[in-house]
């Protein structure tokens, strides 16, 4: 299974090991779904999770373990066509754009900011979505 993650869900899997968020982060160690990246979405990625006190548990060198982890097991698109904008965050649309190119469903807690995705054939599901999917596919 293709999917782009948004980057609440990479900011909710780092502040608790408790939730969905946590264990996709895990089932992407063991390959058990396919996540895609580009520049500009892991450049938010960096941005995000480097702000001050979002992840006061964590420093500066930890978030960079997890930044090269999701980096070393994604598969990296290039885009190569704007079509922006569409949706009503710019950051948003560049997180469609990827799962266009890259024919993946979007993991986001956040459904509502992707209505529009279903014209471009991307279904935006949640963490707890994506989970019950994996589980399916591995029985």
């Amino acid at each position: 299974m293709n999917v782009v993650l948004d980057t609440n869900v990479l900011v909710a899997a780092l502040r608790s090991r408790n939730g969905a968020s946590y264990q996709i982060l895990m089932a992407l160690a063991e390959n058990q779904f396919v996540n895609n990246i580009s520049v500009p979405l892991f450049a938010e990625y960096q941005d995000v999770l480097k702000r001050t006190d979002l992840l006061p548990h964590m420093g500066t060198n930890e978030i960079d373990i997890v930044l090269d982890f999701i980096a070393q097991q994604s598969r990296h698109r290039k885009i190569f066509y704007l079509w922006r904008p569409v949706l009503k965050d710019p950051k948003d649309d560049l997180v469609l754009e990827l799962a266009v190119e890259s024919n993946s469903c979007i993991v986001t807690f956040n459904v509502k900011d992707f209505i529009g995705a279903e014209k471009f054939g991307v279904s935006v599901i949640t963490p707890q979505k994506l989970l019950t999917i994996i589980r399916e596919q591995t029985k």
